[in-house]
């Protein structure tokens, strides 16, 4: 007896789409890294998509210096370095100052794996560890420069961070925040930027979310928005100078406000010697 057809579709290819991909998937139990969704379809740069994929496959300690990056991607330094600065906006990158137990102050860089923000660690004894979902990344260079107290930083630029609250309430800063970007807001100061327009760059347009500490987004703001030109120096009032005049006595020219003599006419009229 002769074995039965069908044209009816395997039970296997039943819940395959129409279009679109179609996933192969394989089941891994070592070597991978869970990416959220969030980042992975991230809308913009695919270098910047890129970048954060890798830092995170990297293991805690590995360099991600620009240098690094460069080496280990085909993209310039232009291209990686902005993806490092899109990934520092969105919560995702943060870079701290951290005492060492030596005393040492020394920069390191933090990845989220979900941005959002824990508090600092205090530079006066160890880092905090980092949050299950934290990844510190390598120490940078170590800062040559000290902390700076509240005291000690510029109080009309403090003055002005601690005014960004009664405009935008989200905007509240730390003392240790506000002394970090205080150096920023005394430059705009310095070239000419009033504390109003200051105020007004910092709080116009920002999120309705953020995905950052507001320190972040501040900090963002202050270091990407171009600086004023300086104002032209003003001009040097110079002195006039007298017109042209004819002696009346030896028709020799001289400069005087008003027609007479010149000096050695006037000298013999009254009988002392021309000054030099």
């Amino acid at each position: 007896m002769a074995d039965s057809q069908s044209n009816a579709r395997l039970r296997a290819d039943a819940g395959a789409p129409r279009s679109g991909v179609i996933h192969v998937r394989t089941r891994l139990t070592a070597d991978f890294t869970v990416v959220a969704n969030a980042l992975a379809q991230r809308r913009g740069s695919a270098v910047t998509v890129g970048v954060a994929v890798y830092i995170l496959s990297l293991p805690s300690g590995s360099p991600v210096t620009i240098a690094a990056l460069c080496a280990h991607f085909t993209e310039g330094e232009i291209l990686i370095s902005r993806a490092l600065r899109e990934l520092e906006a969105a919560g995702y990158l943060e870079r701290r100052r951290e005492r060492t137990p030596t005393g040492q102050i020394r920069t390191r860089t933090y990845f989220y794996d979900v941005p959002g923000g824990t508090p600092e660690p205090d530079p006066d004894g160890p880092p905090d560890p980092p949050r299950p979902s934290e990844r510190p990344v390598a120490d940078e260079t170590p800062a040559e420069e000290p902390s700076v107290a509240l005291t000690e930083a510029d109080p009309q630029a403090i003055s002005v961070l601690a005014s960004l609250r009664h405009v935008d309430p989200r905007l509240v800063l730390s003392g240790r925040e506000a002394v970090r970007l205080a150096p920023a807001v005394t430059a705009w100061l310095a070239a000419g930027v009033t504390p109003a327009q200051i105020t007004r760059t910092l709080t116009t347009g920002l999120p309705d979310r953020f995905l950052t500490r507001p320190a972040g987004l501040l900090a963002f703001r202050l270091r990407e928005t171009p600086l004023p030109a300086p104002p032209p120096p003003e001009p040097v009032a110079r002195p006039a100078v007298p017109p042209l005049q004819t002696c009346d006595g030896c028709d020799r020219a001289f400069r005087a406000p008003a027609p007479g003599h010149c000096r050695d006419c006037r000298s013999a009229r009254t009988g002392l010697p021309a000054a030099a």
